[in-house]
């Protein structure tokens, strides 16, 4: 069982997940019409991603009693200037949710909810990961600089990544 407390935690980062969904489907869009292809699926994927770290955080409260908690959403942005700003959002944006996780974390040891800690140690390392790979996407595109055929090259390539392939594609169940 959930305390009030540890539940209220987790449809608060319910929210965080389902905000990243939507910030990086934006993102995909805004790169699809850009032109950027594999930008743009490399983002669609990462927005499925963070929905389905967000419905495995759904079923895991219900599962313990609680209530997973749909609230309204702040819209993301729609326009990001480059696609060198746009990667330096997405890892922004990570560095934010890898301080939510771990003020969640924080707060089950403070309750002693044991189980919800270790439940949560997936989204750590998920979020160690997915912080690794943006910083790497971040060094190629200051090796690009403005170079056309480096775009290029860059969002040709970047559709054989994966925020998976950095975490070997396993998570709670």
């Amino acid at each position: 069982m959930l305390s009030k407390k540890v539940e209220a935690a987790l449809n608060a980062q319910i929210r965080v997940e389902a905000e990243s969904s939507q910030v990086y489907l934006s993102m995909a869009s805004w790169a699809e019409v850009k032109g950027l292809e594999g930008i743009a699926q490399f983002l669609y994927r990462h927005s499925d991603e963070e929905r389905m770290h967000m419905l495995k955080m759904v079923k895991y409260v219900n599962e313990r009693g609680g209530h997973a908690l749909v609230s309204d959403l702040a819209a993301p942005a729609t326009d990001f200037g480059s696609f060198q700003k746009l990667f330096q959002e997405l890892f922004d944006h990570e560095i934010m949710v890898s301080e939510c996780i771990n003020n969640l974390v924080h707060v089950t040891l403070e309750e002693k909810d044991y189980a919800t800690h270790n439940f949560l140690q997936w989204y750590v390392a998920e979020q160690i990961e997915e912080e690794a790979l943006a910083r790497t996407i971040l060094d190629k595109i200051n090796l690009i600089g403005n170079d056309k055929g480096g775009l290029y090259l860059f969002d040709r390539d970047i559709q054989q990544l994966s925020v998976d392939s950095a975490a070997s594609g396993t998570g709670p169940a």
